[in-house]
């Protein structure tokens, strides 16, 4: 993850919160990793981290990073949060192959919808490939403004205990539940290792507006926040890519056999 400068939402702390997420709540979907290893006890050249969710009849494969049920519209807007990690182009077909075999390997009818990614990533164009008929779309995001100074003094601090003072009063925001949860716990774990900043505009004991960030050296995400009675201003992001394959044979049909091969 490190050697290919996959973002904050694509590293281990932020998928640990989301698999401690969907641990703590039933049909929230299964996780899922494809791996290319040369042997079991070396470094992965390649790894996709997906989910596996029931919607109706069919399976739904999402990226495990942005898993709609537990993030909600926690995601870090601005730029692709998610990524197939892959050291090489070599190692992308592998990884490719890999996520083919799972699909094949579902015994319900079964979509994949891969979003977040970057601009020509080599896993998602040979999935295209293999899939005729899926979709590679490109949107353009819209990032959060980080604008607090306009609204009055602000506090800023990496500190995770002004992080948890403050944090009651921030999440009370959030009207979905499991998205409050999620909230909190990844605020606090990233807080924990220095990746949180935590912008306030105060009144007293109450934020008339606050930003929480994600950090990553000298990359800052704007991540999760509210304006002076109104939501943050945004701005357009970077794009981002998504692969989606629908379902295919389903129902199953038995296949005839031809006449020459009954004979």
């Amino acid at each position: 993850m490190a050697a290919l400068r996959a973002p904050v939402t694509a590293r281990g702390p932020w998928l640990t919160a989301v698999l401690n997420a969907g641990a703590a709540h039933r049909f929230s979907g299964r996780p899922v990793a494809v791996v290319v290893e040369a042997h079991r006890q070396g470094r992965p050249d390649a790894a996709a981290f997906l989910q596996l969710r029931r919607r109706g009849p069919a399976t739904i494969v999402s990226m495990l990073s942005g898993a709609p049920m537990l993030t909600g519209d926690a995601m870090p807007p601005g730029a692709p949060g998610a990524r197939l990690l892959a050291r090489d182009e070599e190692m992308a077909g592998l990884l490719a192959d890999g996520i083919a075999d799972l699909l094949h390997s579902l015994r319900r009818p079964r979509q994949l919808r891969l979003a977040g990614l970057p601009l020509g990533d080599p896993t998602a164009r040979r999935l295209a490939a293999r899939f005729q008929d899926g979709v590679i779309a490109t949107v353009r995001t819209q990032r959060l403004v980080d604008d607090l100074d306009e609204v009055g003094p602000v506090t800023r601090s990496h500190d995770p205990r002004v992080l948890d003072r403050w944090l009651p009063a921030l999440t009370a925001r959030e009207t979905a539940p499991r998205v409050r949860e999620f909230l909190r716990a990844t605020a606090r774990l990233h807080a924990a290792i220095g990746e949180v900043e935590l912008a306030v505009v105060a009144d007293g004991d109450m934020p008339r507006a606050a930003l929480l960030t994600l950090v990553d050296g000298a990359d800052r995400r704007p991540w999760w926040g509210f304006g002076d009675g109104a939501a943050l201003r945004t701005e357009l992001g970077s794009p981002a890519v998504g692969l989606t394959a629908p379902a295919r044979d389903w129902p199953p049909v038995p296949r005839l056999r031809s006449r020459s091969a009954a004979r």
